[in-house]
């Protein structure tokens, strides 16, 4: 059977797989589209199963939203490049509708796109495209009827808001505020007390002899003054609201009638360990220079 052009166009949009690679299958399917299709398939799955052992610490966090639902997924590749290619931006996006029904990560993969394919399949696609490996890493969700907002910074930080009372705008503006000010906690009264025992004897450290000996009462207040400034800085409500500085955000959520329920927030390669390349000294290896 003849393979035409059309054919091998057809083959292409269906897969996203290179010319070459469609006409090849095409021939070896003697001309049988479907055929061909999933034999391509098979050979982005074995593509994908060769790169999963390579370090994948760059790429997206992408966020959807609907009925009281909210979610944040990050995925994964190589490079920045890859990361900004448009097969992979779409890829994230559909991922991200598809884990407004999944509950972790495990049932994401098995998850069908608007496409049919499953994520792990689309996943297999993406690498064939893209030539990296390509990972679904982790999944944040809220499920609740309060205000949810969920607000991504650049494809690189995701945050998800819940918010008892307040409105959409100020939910929205508080996950904006996490996403610049990274808390690790909600409220001061969310901090453990063994940061606070652990920070209160790096202050005793830090003073000279003359301002220990003073009396315990007068020591105490001063570790203490020193202490509440740091327990607000790590706490939402402590600090300073980005959009009104001039305001903490506890003052600006008790104006409001409101309170943070809470919040999560993911950035994109936080806890994977980058490999680090020298690009250069590679090079003069090669050429016999090093």
């Amino acid at each position: 059977m003849e393979i035409t052009a059309s054919l091998v166009k057809e083959l292409r949009e269906r897969t996203g797989a290179g010319m070459m690679e469609c006409k090849k299958a095409l021939t070896e399917s003697n001309g049988d589209i479907d055929t061909a299709a999933e034999a391509l398939r098979k050979s982005g799955l074995a593509k994908a199963d060769k790169k999963a052992s390579r370090v994948a610490a760059e790429g997206r966090i992408a966020a959807a939203q609907a009925d009281g639902k909210a979610v944040l997924v990050e995925i994964n590749s190589e490079t920045d490049f890859v990361a900004k290619d448009g097969n992979f931006v779409a890829f994230t996006e559909a991922v991200a509708q598809a884990a407004l029904g999944a509950d972790d990560v495990e049932a994401l993969k098995g998850a069908r796109l608007a496409s049919g394919e499953t994520v792990e399949e689309a996943r297999a696609a993406v690498i064939a495209k893209v030539g990296e490996n390509v990972q679904v890493r982790r999944l944040a969700r809220i499920d609740s009827g309060n205000h949810v907002a969920a607000y991504v910074h650049g494809g690189k930080i995701g945050v998800l808001v819940e918010l008892k009372g307040g409105d959409a705008d100020l939910a929205r503006g508080l996950a904006m505020h996490v996403a610049a000010m990274n808390p690790p906690h909600n409220k001061q009264s969310d901090v453990p007390a063994d940061f606070i025992a652990k920070e209160k004897e790096i202050e005793l450290a830090k003073m000279s002899e003359k301002d220990k000996s003073k009396p315990a009462e007068i020591l105490e207040k001063i570790i203490g003054g020193k202490i509440a400034k740091i327990v607000n800085e790590v706490s939402l409500y402590g600090q300073p609201y980005v959009l009104d500085t001039d305001k903490t955000v506890e003052a600006v959520l008790k104006a409001a009638g409101a309170e943070v329920v809470g919040f999560q927030r993911l950035a994109v390669g936080e806890g994977i360990e980058k490999v680090v390349e020298d690009y250069a000294a590679e090079v003069m290896k090669q050429a016999g220079l090093a």
